[in-house]
């Protein structure tokens, strides 16, 4: 059995090259997706947690003088909002090209490569997912317990 790589004009008509770019792609959107938010200009949380409870007064007002509540802005999709959907989209396409690889008889490498990098990017971003779910309980369960320090006078 010939274990020499093909010829360059062949290896890019290889479904195990695809996989491997697809895996790469894969990981490199994940995390993209998660280093994205923190190059973005935010107010302070201070700030935010204001108009927070800004916005709450002012519903708890309309709602006691039997006012209607405004009615919530209709925000346009942007490619943000779909960055998180396409590493591990990208990751299972990633999977389907190296198993089409690895049927087809291509070097095992290849087949290899791409599904590791895909199923490293799959698995990283739910565990980052996670792991912000822990982070938020744990902030949350932090604010309501000083609760009543918050708005104590």
């Amino acid at each position: 059995m010939d274990t020499s790589p093909p010829p360059p004009a062949n290896l890019l008509r290889t479904w195990g090259l695809w996989a491997v770019c697809s895996g790469a792609l894969a990981f490199v959107l994940v995390c993209a997706q998660i280093i994205g938010p923190t190059l973005e200009p935010t107010p302070s949380a201070a700030t935010q947690i204001g108009e927070i409870a800004g916005e709450i007064k002012r519903s708890a007002w309309r709602s006691f003088f039997g006012i209607a509540q405004p009615e919530p802005e209709v925000v346009a999709l942007t490619y943000k909002d779909w960055l998180p959907l396409a590493g591990p989209v990208i990751g299972a396409i990633a999977i389907v090209l190296s198993v089409i690889s690895g049927v087809r008889g291509e070097n095992r490498r290849f087949a290899t490569y791409g599904t590791g990098l895909a199923v490293s990017a799959i698995v990283f971003h739910f565990f980052w997912w996670v792991a912000l779910l822990i982070v938020g309980g744990l902030v949350l369960v932090a604010i309501i317990e000083n609760i009543g320090d918050i708005f104590s006078f």
